[in-house]
């Protein structure tokens, strides 16, 4: 929002949604005057009673956003939902042929190849919102794919990057949300802190950029200052760097191909002394590998893998599960999944649904 009120002439808003956050979606709709806005039964309620539906139409978050994403007048949508429930919304949006700015990871990871089926099929353009692959687009725009030998997807390290595992136990919501580099939503921030995101990021990046597992090798940058790198066949790597702000993706999805003023204070790595980098430890964060094998065995494992993450990231937050049983619930419901190879749609719900009640099971017997 802030992207858009920097170029009002060159943008309208036609649609906002949330899902509970009804009083900062109230806000928005004054501010941007949007056709269209939803929310859920309580959002809706309140948006009618404080007057927001008189000139914006109100729909329910629930039932309709398939719908609204396909109005003829968007042009470009920006999934910034969390989890696999931007799964439908993020299908629509391509079957109705619009460029789609994901913010949003998981649709990827537990049904890309779908998602990129249809978009190739509607014409529909992928271009992503998330920083990481963000650079890797970037960085790859106009070459020859054939030339690639490998992405170098950077970390930043998380709230964890200097705590030793031996304190992970006693590690609280607090301290977990406490990122170093980025603001995030709860839920991604804890992921970040496992670095289960950046092994989202792995399976996101095999999918959009077509690669195979050994051609993605994770590396924690701490100064998140180079976003990602692709290295060509004859040694060349080419680096996508910029300050640490969200604005300059997001801009970059809604105005490509062009690049346009983003007002941001301008990179000085003078001042910036050194960039550091340095392999993840698989052992003090095993989601890590976990995620790895997961979108190296693809199928219906990726949908498991993030519909457990979810509920163990939920009860975490809910101080109803310790830091560290969230990825012994995670790779306890991998494990026993009977992997489909070439899953529909439907056994990628089935998937979710069954991970997500096998994780439950399991955090009954492990509440703290």
């Amino acid at each position: 929002m802030n992207v858009i009120r920097r170029f009002p002439e060159r943008f309208k808003v036609v649609g906002l949604t949330a899902y509970d956050n009804f009083r900062l979606l109230e806000k928005q709709i004054k501010q941007f005057s949007p056709t269209h806005a939803a929310a859920n039964t309580n959002g809706i309620r309140h948006l009618k009673r404080h007057g927001a539906a008189r000139k914006t139409k109100i729909w329910h978050v629930e039932r309709d956003l398939d719908r609204l994403v396909a109005l003829k007048e968007v042009d470009i949508v920006v999934i910034a939902m969390r989890g696999s429930a931007a799964l439908l919304p993020f299908l629509s949006a391509v079957r109705a042929g619009k460029t789609v700015a994901p913010a949003n990871k998981e649709a990827l990871v537990i049904a890309g190849n779908i998602l990129l089926r249809e978009a190739d099929k509607h014409k529909a353009r992928i271009i992503p919102i998330d920083s990481e692959q963000s650079a890797i687009f970037q960085c790859l725009e106009g070459r020859d794919r054939r030339e690639l030998k490998r992405v170098l997807l950077t970390a930043s390290g998380g709230a964890l990057i200097n705590i030793p595992k031996s304190r992970f136990h006693k590690l609280t919501v607090k301290q977990i949300l406490n990122h170093p580099r980025w603001k995030m939503g709860r839920k991604i921030t804890v992921d970040s802190a496992t670095l289960m995101n950046k092994g989202f990021e792995v399976i996101e990046a095999m999918v959009l950029f077509q690669l195979t597992v050994g051609q993605i090798e994770v590396v924690v940058h701490p100064e998140a200052i180079i976003h990602s790198m692709a290295e060509f066949k004859d040694g060349s790597v080419m680096a996508q760097l910029s300050v640490t702000d969200m604005r300059l993706p997001i801009q970059y999805a809604l105005t490509y191909p062009q690049r346009w003023d983003t007002g941001l204070k301008a990179l000085d790595l003078v001042d910036m002394k050194k960039l550091t980098f340095f392999r993840p430890d698989w052992k003090r964060f095993p989601a890590l590998p976990l995620a790895v094998e997961v979108g190296r065995k693809g199928g219906t494992l990726p949908s498991v893998l993030n519909a457990a993450d979810e509920e163990a990231v939920e009860a975490f937050l809910k101080e109803r599960l310790k830091f560290t049983d969230i990825y012994d619930v995670v790779a306890g419901v991998v494990r026993k999944h009977r992997n489909i190879k070439q899953p529909a749609l439907q056994d990628i719900y089935e998937a979710d649904r069954w991970a997500r009640e096998l994780a439950r099971r399991f955090m009954r017997g492990k509440s703290r």
